[in-house]
């Protein structure tokens, strides 16, 4: 992937030189996930969610947030505001502001929405969204309370050894399938499908309405490759290979079987592998919004 000519954004939040941020805040060991997306630490959480409630990204975020405001939060210093300088945060930065040129310009364009850009936090560790707690555990989330997309760049390091997989356009993937979180905050469907869910007469019900919400999310981050190809070509020999790989590594039904030995489909919360890889590549040959509709019927 050609990233070193995009433009960053101005949007990136570098917790990561802020000092120690694990105070006294939840932490999630080896032994429990607690977390709706998570079933191993970074990747396979973030592809295996047990919780209906969460469709934005990964995080037990709903269900933890009345626990984390009986909880006195850890003491934070004020976090840097200038540009990351190391390779992996301006690459980050690079990402969010291609996402940016792209959904400034498609969401009016396609919906007539217009487009507002959430910050992105990098952290190392521990931090805090309004949430509840961001742990490097979780993987990648989006919080729509504060309209930040939260990250800790190790999980990238997770990708590559847990699956030997990883690449520039993987992880551009990863923070667009995010940021397709945000465009479906600003669409008005999170709010939506979080009632919907309330209301949901069963467990698996509410998980297949996650399913459709993640599967979403995976379209839009196709989209924003195609537009963004069309914009400045940023793609190169192998990288939709690289993310189709992603894609299928946290389908939930190979994250089951990699971890239980066997399926329960009534429990996915991301959809599967051969789900996962159709949505992203159907976005990618469309770079329509309106191609992504995960809930027509």
């Amino acid at each position: 992937m050609k990233w070193e000519d995009l433009q960053s954004s101005e949007n990136v939040e570098d917790r990561r030189g802020s000092g120690p941020m694990m105070g006294g805040g939840p932490r999630v060991g080896a032994g429990g996930i607690g977390l709706g997306t998570m079933v191993i630490l970074g990747l396979i959480g973030w592809a295996l969610g047990v919780n209906p409630a969460i469709l934005i990204g990964g995080a037990q975020m709903i269900n933890n947030m009345r626990q984390e405001r009986e909880v006195a939060l850890p003491r934070q210093e004020a976090p840097r505001q200038s540009a990351p300088t190391d390779q992996m945060g301006r690459f980050v930065a690079k990402v969010v502001g291609s996402n940016e040129q792209v959904w400034s310009r498609v969401l009016p364009e396609q919906k007539g929405v217009r487009f507002q850009p959430p910050r992105l936090v990098l952290f190392n560790g521990y931090t805090q969204s309004r949430c509840g707690a961001a742990q490097s555990a979780m993987g990648p989330f989006y919080c729509p309370l504060d309209q930040r997309i939260y990250l800790d760049t190790s999980f990238f390091r997770d990708m590559q050894r847990r699956f030997g997989g990883g690449g520039d356009f993987a992880y551009a993937y990863v923070i667009s399938h995010e940021m397709g979180h945000h465009i479906q905050n600003l669409l008005g469907i999170l709010p939506k499908i979080q009632r919907a869910q309330q209301l949901a007469s069963s467990r698996s019900e509410a998980n297949a309405l996650s399913v459709r919400a993640e599967l979403m999310a995976d379209c839009l981050a196709g989209v924003w490759a195609n537009n963004a190809n069309k914009q400045k070509p940023i793609l190169e020999e192998g990288d939709i290979e690289q993310a189709v790989a992603s894609a299928q590594a946290i389908g939930d039904d190979r994250q089951q079987r990699a971890t239980r030995g066997y399926v329960v489909p009534d429990s996915f919360t991301h959809g599967s592998a051969a789900q996962r890889t159709q949505w992203l590549l159907k976005g990618l040959r469309t770079g329509s919004i309106d191609a992504c509709n995960t809930f027509a019927r």
